[in-house]
């Protein structure tokens, strides 16, 4: 498959912006007209820079309300497009994105519009330009790409073709199984974004919220399967209006968007190979196309979490908070600097490297994989970036990616009975999991700096096979948290991403904003009382919302008791319940203790605006 990136969808220069495509692996762009207009290069000088970078032109764009007008506007069209297309022999370039008129149009009627866009082509084909007509999804009379395609075949003019997008389509809920119907030498150009879905007006919509695939919630591969089936072999380019993007560094969004193409070049694969019977055909072998996708090394899903690890300059307030929790310490690390605690299963890594002058926070996550060699193999291709730890004989080599919030994930060989062989690295080495209390990491919560939220929605889909669950706000003093589960089809592996506020997440380098790692425990109430016995500063909920727990869930008086005696939130829902306590904050990093009962599955959302209430008074209280 052919990748391409509109320049729109970028920040920077066009010369910036030419150079971070090139470095990210794309075979081509789209120059979009403002790009050139504003830059300092000359035409040729884009021309001779993209053939030094390797780089395609592959689309100029766009020319706007062309159609559907009177007589004397559409003289001054053709002499617009005419400068066009010599500007478009200056660059290289042989085709123009020609949208469908919303502005200046007057006349509804398809004949009319069929006349002038055979005049357009006429003068194209003197320039040897093709012009790609798009509907565009707010179109004054032609909005529908099936209705755009019908005057393409009115005039058929070999310079005349259709360009399919898929915001424009999907936005709308065209069916997108009639792209199968298009002859394919008649689709000069496909665009792709996806978006989340929402209720606006559809210009809002595409000039501020596309993002690219796998960050939204648009069906994009069933879309390219039915482009891949009409038998296109173009360019498959990423048009992508977005304010976040065009804030972000140029170079680190490229690299974003050539990773969503390299994911949805293997979900439309995926998708074509899941789609191939037909009702006259039910056991239809898989078909070859003209356009040729290519696919990932294929690795289950996590099958639960490793190790969680903090890193810290001064360890004694996280030693002391494990402690009181029920941590047990396993020792140190025979060559590093760094400490084991567990509690049954749950293992937290206590890093004292390089984190001089560093308040606690969250720096890694290590997951059970099937081989981790090929799952880090699939990352990589997915333009992760490798993080290397430097080991000695015996010692387990971790395959390390990094997270765009500069977490870093570790890829490590899952066991059966959940124990990991790398613990013998530490003090007299464990052989099987701590005595005591049961316990497991139930789910972390990673804080996402805003320019990099999409981003790591697509990252954890793609390289981790996590599944993005319906995303949630949250009220907090702050303002609203956006909270992004990504998890598992079992649940084993849960990831909480939390839109971090703009004022706490300016500097990428140093975490400042608050996360958390839970641990799921059989008996709370025991776990909790001992923790109080060995000295837990517990994050003290206030009166009101046991008044308010009562209020709505008529619990029996000596059990609210407790849960007010020890701060314990309490949630239920049709399929259980939901007991869950907080600690104080150390450094970002704070822990929470959980435990499900039934076939509880969620998170205590109706409780995360105390915790988030009592953390800001908190903080505001020490600060």
């Amino acid at each position: 498959m052919r990748t391409g990136i509109a320049t729109v969808c970028l920040s920077g220069t066009l010369k910036e912006k030419m150079q971070a495509c090139a470095i990210a692996g794309f075979d081509g762009i789209e120059i979009f007209e403002q790009d050139l207009v504003t830059s300092p290069l000359s035409p040729e000088d884009v021309r001779k820079m993209a053939t030094d970078l390797g780089l395609g032109l592959d689309l100029y764009q766009p020319f706007r309300d062309f159609d559907g007008v009177t007589p004397d506007l559409l003289k001054a069209n053709l002499r617009r497009a005419e400068a066009k297309f010599k500007l478009m022999a200056r660059l290289g370039m042989d085709t123009i994105l020609v949208c469908s008129n919303v502005a200046t149009a007057t006349i509804d009627d398809d004949a009319v519009r069929a006349e002038q866009l055979a005049q357009l082509a006429n003068l194209a084909g003197d320039h040897g330009v093709k012009v790609a007509y798009e509907a565009l999804a707010w179109g004054k009379y032609v909005n529908d790409y099936e209705h755009a395609h019908r005057l393409v075949e009115m005039v058929d003019h070999p310079n005349l073709g259709t360009c399919l997008d898929s915001f424009h389509i999907l936005s709308r809920d065209w069916d997108t199984a009639p792209i199968e119907d298009i002859n394919a030498d008649k689709i000069f150009f496909v665009q792709v974004a996806d978006a989340p879905k929402l209720s606006m007006d559809v210009l809002s919509w595409s000039r501020h919220y596309r993002v690219f695939p796998g960050e939204g919630q648009f069906e994009l591969a069933k879309f390219m399967g039915h482009v891949v089936r009409a038998g296109y072999t173009g360019p498959v380019s990423l048009e992508v209006f977005n304010d976040v993007f065009r804030q972000s560094d140029v170079e680190r969004t490229a690299v974003d968007a050539m990773r969503s193409l390299i994911w949805l070049e293997e979900q439309s694969a995926k998708w074509l190979a899941g789609n191939e019977a037909t009702p006259g055909n039910p056991a239809a072998l898989r078909r070859r196309y003209p356009m040729e996708l290519a696919t990932l090394p294929k690795v289950n899903e996590p099958a639960g979490f490793n190790f969680a690890e903090v890193k810290a300059d001064d360890t004694a307030q996280l030693e002391k908070l494990l402690g009181q929790l029920g941590f047990q310490f396993e020792g140190r690390h025979r060559t590093k600097d760094v400490q084991l605690w567990t509690m049954g299963q749950a293992r937290v890594i206590i890093n004292e490297q390089a984190a001089q002058h560093a308040e606690p926070a969250i720096a890694a996550l290590g997951f059970d994989v099937d081989s981790p060699v090929i799952a880090s193999a699939r990352a990589q291709q997915l333009k992760a970036p490798v993080v290397a730890r430097k080991v000695q004989a015996d010692e387990e080599v971790f395959q390390g990616i990094a997270a765009p919030d500069s977490t870093e994930i570790f890829l490590c060989q899952g066991s059966p009975d959940g124990t990991a062989a790398w613990t013998h690295e530490f003090g007299e080495g464990l052989e099987h999991p701590s005595a005591g209390t049961t316990a497991v990491i139930d789910h972390v919560n990673l804080a996402q700096p805003w320019q990099h939220f999409d981003e790591a929605v697509l990252f954890y889909t793609s390289a981790l096979a996590l599944e993005p669950q319906p995303f949630a706000e949250v009220p907090s003093p702050s303002g609203l948290v956006r909270s992004q589960v990504m998890q598992t089809s079992d649940g084993a592996v849960r990831l909480v991403l939390n839109l971090a506020p703009i004022q706490q997440a300016r500097n990428e380098a140093r975490k400042t904003y608050q996360e958390h790692i839970a641990f799921a425990v059989e008996d709370l109430v025991a776990t909790a009382r001992a923790a109080r016995e060995r000295g837990l500063e517990f994050l003290q909920i206030p009166a009101n919302y046991y008044e308010d727990l009562d209020a709505r869930f008529d619990l029996e008086p000596g059990f609210l008791a407790t849960l007010q005696e020890l701060n314990l939130l309490f949630d239920r829902d049709a399929d259980g319940e939901f007991l869950h306590f907080y600690t104080a904050t150390v450094g970002s990093v704070f822990f929470e203790m959980v435990e499900r009962r039934g076939g509880y599955d969620g998170y205590g959302a109706p409780n995360a605006p105390v915790r988030h209430a009592v953390q800001y008074d908190s903080l505001h209280r020490t600060t």
